[in-house]
């Protein structure tokens, strides 16, 4: 992505960029503790994590790679859908899961309108800043979008799939990240990630003045 070229040519630039990367991830797991708290889950209140205060959200090491090679992640937001009534349980694991993907499409699609809106000179900062926030953005939404544990991708798919099929899930989780990392060295997830791209700047287009 560029952004440690962007700290060493143009350090305002990149200020501004890293000020907005990182609120993206944490507006993203802000997301998820907000839907569930609607849906009666206090969990993130109680542990005070519904807040924009960065230092409730930040992971050190997310955010490192975040700043460095354009993609990283916050600390989870706690969530416990027992505490959503039975009958809207279903529902709330599909909802909570889509929520932090929900808010990166928002916010690529703000910063592509105010693209379009202000057709920034190629070069300039605000040309700079926009491009990258909607393209990272995007990109964080496809990648969460992978049905493999623990991504959000697998959380919504298990609201419509049987137990059966989810407790298959749930034992794969605790070595999914490896799973997803192993997959990714070797490029198996690149068409699933351009496929998720392409539908999200489908849909994002659709709302894009001409």
């Amino acid at each position: 992505m560029g952004l440690i070229r962007l700290l060493i040519s143009d350090p305002a630039a990149f200020v501004m960029l890293a000020v907005l990367l990182l609120y993206s991830v944490i507006l993203h797991e802000l997301a998820h503790g907000w839907v569930a708290y609607k849906m009666g889950d206090e969990t993130a209140k109680w542990l005070g994590r519904l807040t924009l205060n960065p230092i409730k959200h930040l992971d050190p090491i997310g955010s490192l790679m975040l700043l460095v090679i354009g993609f990283g992640w916050a600390k989870p937001v706690p969530v416990n859908l027992e505490n959503i009534p039975a009958p809207q349980r279903r529902k709330g694991l599909i909802l909570v899961s889509a929520a932090g993907v929900t808010a990166n499409i928002i916010i690529a699609f703000i910063a592509l309108l105010l693209w379009r809106l202000l057709s920034p000179e190629p070069g300039r900062i605000v040309y700079q800043v926009l491009y990258t926030l909607s393209y990272i953005n995007i990109l964080l939404a496809a990648f969460n979008l992978i049905p493999i544990p623990p991504l959000d991708g697998s959380k919504i798919l298990m609201g419509f799939t049987p137990e059966s099929f989810n407790r298959v899930l749930y034992q794969i989780e605790p070595f999914g990240f490896f799973i997803v990392l192993g997959l990714l060295l070797l490029g198996a997830l690149n068409p699933v990630i351009n496929v998720f791209q392409s539908g999200i700047i489908s849909l994002i287009s659709l709302f894009l003045p001409s």
